[in-house]
């Protein structure tokens, strides 16, 4: 993968970049035209009457604003083998695979060369701007990435999820080569089919290659930082195959095995190196800085509900800056991150206007219960700084006027660009009574009440939460993963900070007068949520694409299984008795 070779012109990608965010709204218009065009053999705008226009607003006045559960019937179509111009003019022969944390289970979107084509974009530009900063010359990238298994859909598409989409394609090497690092660990590993036995591959790899490691990547944060909890369970096997040439038997994957034995030979100098800085790290403060000194810094999505993981990073990284990726979905991509020495939380993304095209609902201030009727969406350059808005997007692969579901904040503006940061998602995330709070709310809450904890050196490793409402009245459970042992009482204090740190007007309201109940803190064996992760590998997700769950509909029955027959102790709050 990523192999180094002469010809990336960073100058050139970024004058380029200048020049489309320079007339944005001029380059929007020829973006949808093109899509428009391209795809006016399509059964679903020919039934909607547009009669070959390409402009916005034929297009707004024909095309209706959808959401996934409008666009199912004419997907479950393609996926059944209909190969007819359903939603483009060329049939879809491939599928992506959403990572269904948010809804419970996957959901299916078209994936197509020109999606492909818009990802190669999206690289290139970003590491314009990253190299420009933190300049790499040669070397490798241990990049933790994985390819899930593609299948077959009952009609015959080839299905994936969007990360596997771009693995596989024929392209993808050729298309990367630009990029100059290369891929410490080899494909036989990204494409491996025990993401456990890759994990523990790309480590060793890794270290094999330590000198020559310029930056370490995943897809997100939360992967890096379960590679390097992997790590510290796993150093002295990892230090041991090193020292003796000798793969551990963890590995039993014969592609794995074949590939591996060609990197690694014996190499005990190597192995004492390795195993004294690790001896010298303080609780791993700074493991990834002194494991690969030459590394530049660590780079994948770090926003949204990435954020939870950051501590936890950089408590990894040292003082190796870290660096978010590029804005986007499995429905398409959206913007990129043109100023990479931001820190994640301050990061901005710029929209990218030759990619797709874009529409933004404003949300209204105040309680959305009392509108009647939800404004217009606006165009790209018609945003307003401080505003925020519901993105909605046209691909070239068959999504048009899609509700996105993600609530972006306009920051700025590139040149005539707007620059956004990731807010939430639209869905709310608990909600009882007149209660809303979203993910970003369950995160400050978690972080307030995990204080109590680090008083006695343990952290929560991952959290989720769920609305019970079997009994009256309802009300919020939080579920915890912990570190370690905490005593009952720190434990009830973080209970009832949890409780206490909604804010919300409609939630403390609602508490002081009963309508919603104490709040429930639940402990989880250690290990519950790596059997989420096990979840969702099994459903069909990449790890490397996986979130957390923040909220587990009542739909998802598996995971409130898994949480339910993992619960050590539970505890009720006391915040609010009178």
């Amino acid at each position: 993968m990523l192999e180094k070779v002469e010809g990336f012109n960073m100058e050139k990608v970024i004058e380029e970049f200048e020049e489309v965010t320079k007339d944005a709204g001029r380059v929007q218009i020829e973006t949808l035209r093109k899509i428009l065009e391209d795809n006016s053999e399509a059964e679903y705008l020919q039934n909607l009457g547009l009669n070959g226009r390409t402009d916005p607003q034929s297009f707004k006045n024909c095309v209706p604003l959808v959401t996934h559960k409008e666009l199912e019937p004419y997907i479950n179509r393609m996926i059944d083998g209909d190969l007819s111009s359903i939603l483009t003019s060329k049939p879809i022969t491939t599928m992506s695979l959403s990572s269904g944390t948010t809804q419970g289970k996957p959901k299916f979107v078209p994936w197509n060369d020109e999606l492909f084509e818009t990802t190669v974009q999206i690289y290139k530009t970003s590491f314009a701007f990253r190299n420009k900063e933190f300049p790499i010359t040669s070397g490798k990238a241990l990049s933790f990435i994985y390819s899930s298994k593609q299948f077959k859909t009952k009609g015959g598409l080839a299905a994936g999820t969007a990360t596997t989409n771009v693995f596989r394609n024929s392209r993808y090497t050729v298309a990367m080569q630009a990029l100059k690092s290369q891929c410490c660990s080899p494909e036989e590993v990204i494409f491996g089919p025990d993401f456990h036995q890759s994990l523990y591959c790309h480590l060793l790899c890794g270290l094999i290659f330590c000198d020559e490691v310029q930056f370490v990547s995943s897809t997100f944060a939360h992967s890096i930082v379960h590679s390097f909890r992997t790590f510290e369970q796993v150093w002295e096997d990892l230090v041991a195959d090193i020292r003796d040439g000798v793969l551990s038997e963890r590995v039993t994957v014969p592609s794995l095995r074949n590939a591996m034995s060609k990197i690694l030979k014996s190499d005990p100098n190597l192995a004492n190196i390795i195993q004294t800085k690790i001896m010298g790290l303080s609780n791993w403060y700074g493991l990834i800085q002194e494991l690969f000194p030459n590394a530049k810094y660590v780079y994948g999505i770090m926003t949204g509900s990435m954020e939870p993981y950051l501590k936890k990073l950089r408590h990894y990284a040292g003082d190796l800056p870290l660096l978010t990726s590029d804005y986007g979905s499995s429905e398409g991509w959206i913007a990129t991150n043109v100023n990479p020495t931001l820190p994640p939380e301050s990061a901005l993304y710029t929209v990218l206007p030759q990619i797709g095209y874009f529409e933004f609902i404003p949300q209204n201030k105040g309680d959305s219960d009392f509108i009647d009727v939800e404004p217009e969406p606006v165009g790209l350059t018609q945003v307003k700084v401080g505003q925020e808005y519901e993105i909605v997007i046209t691909t070239p692969a068959g999504l048009y006027r899609y509700r996105l579901g993600d609530i972006v904040k306009v920051m700025g503006f590139y040149n005539s660009s707007p620059q956004l940061k990731f807010v939430r998602r639209s869905s709310l995330l608990l909600t009882i009574n007149i209660d809303k709070n979203t993910e970003k709310d369950l995160q400050l809450a978690v972080e307030e009440a995990s204080k109590f904890l680090a008083e006695e050196k343990l952290e929560v490793v991952d959290y989720t939460s769920y609305v019970d409402v079997s009994k009256d009245p309802g009300h919020y459970v939080i579920v915890w993963e912990i570190s370690g042992e905490a005593s009952e009482e720190v434990l009830s204090e973080c209970c009832n900070c949890l409780d206490k740190s909604f804010v919300d007007a409609g939630y403390t309201s609602s508490r002081k007068v009963n309508c919603i109940g104490a709040l429930e803190l639940r402990v989880v064996r250690h290990g519950t949520f790596q059997k989420i992760l096990e979840h969702y590998i099994g459903l069909g997700s990449a790890v490397s694409q996986f979130k957390t769950p923040r909220c587990v509909g009542s739909n998802n029955a598996k995971v409130l299984q898994i949480l339910n027959e993992n619960v050590v102790n539970k505890y009720i709050s006391s915040a609010f008795n009178n």
